[in-house]
């Protein structure tokens, strides 16, 4: 197993390459997953050595809300400032991140290997202060209190992905509250109907 010391990714400017060596040569490509879906990256995170889950579930949705804007204050209520519902079948993750790895590190290395999905489509992201309270999406949209981090630490991105397993959504969300408190979650939602645009 490579061995990838948390102090030397964080000051070479390839940090991010000895992370992604390290998920290759650990984690094979579970059985019924295709290598370089979405399914088999969610799978490779969950049996990450150093991601302890937090929470999973595998469910139904009706009208599942995917976030497409800011947490905004609207007249002295939080919602989303652009938003759709979906249905269909979801699957989620949050994982806390430990043994010195960092969320942050573990959300790039996703981004880019989704970034490089044939029909990968990037709907919204944001980060830090520009995605609103750090508490909101914890709170209202996760349903995970334990996202609750710095604003400065949060890291929020949206995909649509088309292809063989038709319409999905694919929601990552990084945040950190201290250095031993770093999350990771991902939701990927199979489309089953229409999709509608929240009013």
């Amino acid at each position: 197993m490579p061995h990838c010391p948390a102090d030397r990714r964080h000051r070479h400017p390839a940090r991010y390459t000895c992370l992604a060596a390290l998920l290759g040569a650990c984690l094979a490509v579970p059985a019924g997953a295709e290598k370089g879906s979405a399914e088999a990256l969610l799978a490779r995170y969950d049996r990450f050595p150093h991601a302890e889950v937090v929470d999973e579930a595998s469910e139904p949705v009706l009208d599942h809300v995917v976030g497409l804007g800011p947490m905004q204050k609207v007249r002295g209520d939080w919602r989303l400032e652009d938003s759709e519902r979906l249905t269909g079948h979801l699957s989620r993750y949050t994982w806390r991140i430990v043994d010195g790895f960092s969320a942050r590190a573990l959300f790039e290395d996703a981004t880019m290997e989704v970034e490089a999905m044939p029909g990968s489509e990037l709907l919204y992201a944001c980060e830090a202060r520009s995605c609103g309270g750090s508490v909101q999406w914890a709170n209202r949209v996760f349903h995970q209190r334990v996202l609750y981090g710095t604003e400065s630490s949060q890291r929020y991105r949206v995909y649509a992905l088309r292809g063989g397993e038709g319409e999905q959504r694919l929601v990552m969300y990084a945040s950190a509250r201290t250095s031993d408190r770093q999350y990771l979650h991902m939701e990927l939602l199979t489309v089953r109907g229409e999709g509608s645009a929240v009013p």
